[in-house]
C-alpha cells in the first residue's frame, strides 16, 4: 500500500477543504499515474481525484477525466480500483475495465475527445 493526497469529497461542507491522505494499492496509484502522465500535457483534458464516500477505507478514491472543447464538456467518472489496465497507444490512452474472457469495457481518450466501448473484444496480435 502506498498514500496518495486526494481532493477531499465536495460533501459534507463542514470539512476542511485541504488534500486527504489515502491508502492505496500499487497497481491503483500506477494506473492513476499513467493517466496523469497522458492528461498533464493535453489542455483540453484535466483528471481529477477525490475522496470516496467509504470514509476511512483503503482505495477510497474516485477518478474524473474532464474533455473540454468549445462549446463541448464530457465527464467520466469511475472508481480507480475499477480499472484493470492503462496504457498509452499512439496518441491516445486506452483504460480498460471488467476484462473477462477477452471481452472488456473500455474508454479510449483521445486529443479530441473521448470514446466508450461497453463489449470491447481484446485482439492480441
Amino acid at each position: 500500500m502506498v498514500t496518495t493526497e486526494v481532493q477531499p469529497r465536495e460533501t459534507p461542507a463542514e470539512r476542511a477543504n485541504t488534500p486527504v491522505a489515502v491508502e492505496v494499492d500499487e497497481e491503483l496509484s500506477t494506473n492513476a499515474g499513467i493517466v496523469e502522465d497522458w492528461v498533464t500535457p493535453r489542455q483540453n483534458w484535466e483528471w481529477t481525484l477525490r475522496e470516496g464516500h467509504e470514509f476511512g477505507r483503503a482505495n477510497n478514491v474516485e477518478g474524473r477525466l474532464l474533455f473540454v472543447a468549445a462549446e463541448q464538456t464530457t465527464t467520466f467518472s469511475f472508481r480507480p480500483d475499477q480499472l484493470d489496465r492503462a496504457e498509452e497507444a499512439l496518441d491516445s490512452l486506452l483504460l480498460r475495465f471488467e476484462e473477462k474472457d477477452g471481452i472488456a469495457k473500455v474508454a479510449r481518450l483521445t486529443p479530441n475527445g473521448l470514446d466508450l466501448e461497453l463489449f470491447h473484444i481484446l485482439t492480441y496480435t
